[in-house]
């Protein structure tokens, strides 16, 4: 103990450096941070929504959209099936009542070969159920039905792309820390920290951003209110009042191919130039070069953008899209087209504000409990323990160093509930050294001399120190498995700080007192 070995001295102090060094910058305003030199630490603690403000959004997904859907792809699948170049399946009346997929045999004596064919659209789930269920009965009438599982699973599918898709659209907005979680089955809870145009974030959250190019069917008569020619359909134009197209149901081209897309300028207007991959614009260009002259439909979610006239093909996989923009409508489209469609709409259920007066009282409030612990749990100390409680203090200072230290450099999300955890922390942060001391006590009791009282002191306390830092780190590590968001946060600073304290308590505590016995060489101990 006399002697306090070199290597733990430079690790101590390396350690300390690190929490001195890594926490000042919290210190310091971000725009004197951008100022400094890029090799030294720049990283502050990020302040979550409770205390910085911002918007809480609860979403779900359109349940009925994904279903439709569903529907939708399977009837495609029934016809795609059963139409064979060379050897069709004769059908009337294909279709589905959102439920079951239905149509009727012409010939019921291709009973067999259409169940055949429509074999490929059943699969055998990891239940071991069909994910289709298959059924003719009679007069060749057909039925295709889902199975529950298969909805479920196709739904959760759906809810897995969104939040991916949510996350796209939320980091190209630039907001710092995000939470993007699933609640429950069908639902995405979204935390925007810092947010100060939450009605822009609610507009790039709810559009489904799917675009499709199709034909503009020139035979329809527009003015025919209702009159529609099978394989087309009527749709609204997005920016021209109540004008309406009459477009082919046959996709010409996806936003699935889509590669990027980006906001610029064209003849002083703005407009969302776009590029596709390579099966893109290979289609584009098959569609562009069979239909010069004729009008190219651009759809945004049901909606038309615009319907240029194809002037000579376009070959080179890139287009424009103009519509009567303004650069704050372009530049929030080609971010929707950048990050992808949604699968299906996504409805808000709840909608939080939280004002930055609110936060900034939470901090204060956290600041002002965190001062009165640090200078109660010092005073005690020093009180009980004399000059034993000025190191303990000491280590106690460090430790909280360190855990904003170790907070900054992982650039984590600090929440009330964080807070609470470091107001937690401090009061056990001395727990080790209580358990020291007191064993130091007892060793004096019994006629050690102050050198053997401090060794046998650390020695014996070692044990019972990992024993009780164990069983809340175990504690901790559950509450962040098991939690979200909050409870996570008060897990995260709960475990850094069990390891700080001990580390200040076994390792800074004792080189202080190390120190002072060799320096002072004592033949008694006021402790």
């Amino acid at each position: 103990m006399n002697r306090f070995p070199m290597w733990k001295i430079i690790v101590v102090l390396l350690v300390c450096a690190f929490g001195i060094i890594y926490t000042l910058p919290n210190f310091v305003s971000k725009s004197s941070l951008s100022g400094l030199p890029d090799w030294l630490p720049t990283k502050q603690v990020n302040l979550g929504l409770d205390l910085q403000g911002g918007s809480h959004l609860l979403l779900q997904v359109d349940a009925g959209a994904v279903k439709t859907k569903m529907m939708d792809s399977l009837v495609d699948g029934v016809r795609d099936s059963l139409r064979q170049q060379g050897d069709n399946v004769g059908y009337r009346d294909l279709g589905h009542d959102g439920e079951i997929v239905s149509f009727t045999l012409r010939d019921a004596a291709d009973e067999e070969k259409a169940r055949e064919r429509l074999s490929d659209l059943s699969n055998i789930m990891p239940n071991g159920q069909r994910d289709v269920v298959i059924e003719v009965g009679d007069g060749g009438r057909v039925t295709l039905t889902p199975s529950e599982a298969a909805i479920i699973q196709r739904l959760s599918s759906a809810v897995d792309q969104s939040i991916e898709i949510v996350r796209r659209r939320v980091d190209e907005t630039g907001v710092n820390e995000p939470t993007i979680q699933r609640q429950g089955r069908d639902r995405i809870l979204v935390q925007l920290p810092g947010v100060d145009d939450p009605d822009r974030i609610k507009r790039l959250l709810g559009e489904t951003a799917q675009l499709t190019f199709h034909m503009v069917d020139l035979t329809a008569d527009v003015g025919a209110a209702g009159r529609v020619p099978p394989g087309s359909k009527r749709l609204q134009s997005l920016n021209e009042g109540s004008r309406t197209y009459i477009i082919e149901n046959r996709v010409m081209v996806s936003g699935e191919n889509l590669e990027d897309a980006q906001a610029t300028f064209q003849n002083g207007q703005p407009v969302v130039s776009i590029r596709f991959d390579g099966l893109g614009a290979k289609q584009f260009g098959r569609a562009t070069s069979e239909n010069v002259g004729k009008p190219f439909a651009i759809v945004l979610d049901n909606k038309v953008v615009s319907a240029p006239r194809i002037n000579e093909p376009i070959l080179g996989g890139a287009a424009v899209i103009s519509g009567g923009f303004d650069v704050a409508g372009a530049q929030d489209l080609a971010l929707l087209l950048r990050a992808g469609a949604l699968p299906a709409p996504l409805d808000i259920l709840e909608e939080r504000s939280v004002g930055p007066d609110l936060g900034a009282d939470s901090i204060a409030a956290g600041e002002v409990a965190g001062v009165i612990g640090v200078i109660a749990v010092a005073v005690f100390m020093v009180l009980s323990y004399g000059l034993f409680g000025i190191f303990a203090n000491v280590a106690l200072a460090m430790n909280i160093f360190l855990i904003m230290a170790v907070l900054s450099v992982l650039g984590a999300t600090l929440t009330l509930p964080g807070i609470a955890g470091i107001v937690l922390t401090i009061g056990m942060a001395v727990d080790a050294n209580v358990l020291i001391f007191e064993r130091i006590r007892e060793e004096i009791r019994v006629g050690k001399s102050p050198l053997n009282a401090v060794e046998s002191g650390f020695a014996r306390a070692f044990t019972t120190i990992i024993d009780a830092n164990v069983t809340t780190g175990i504690a901790a590590v559950i509450l962040f498995v098991m939690g979200s968001g909050p409870v996570k946060g008060f897990a995260v600073t709960l475990l850094i700080g069990i390891i700080s304290s001990m580390f200040t308590a076994i390792m800074l505590s004792r080189m202080l007192i190390s120190f002072w016995m060799q320096r002072k060489r004592p033949k008694t101990l006021e402790i």
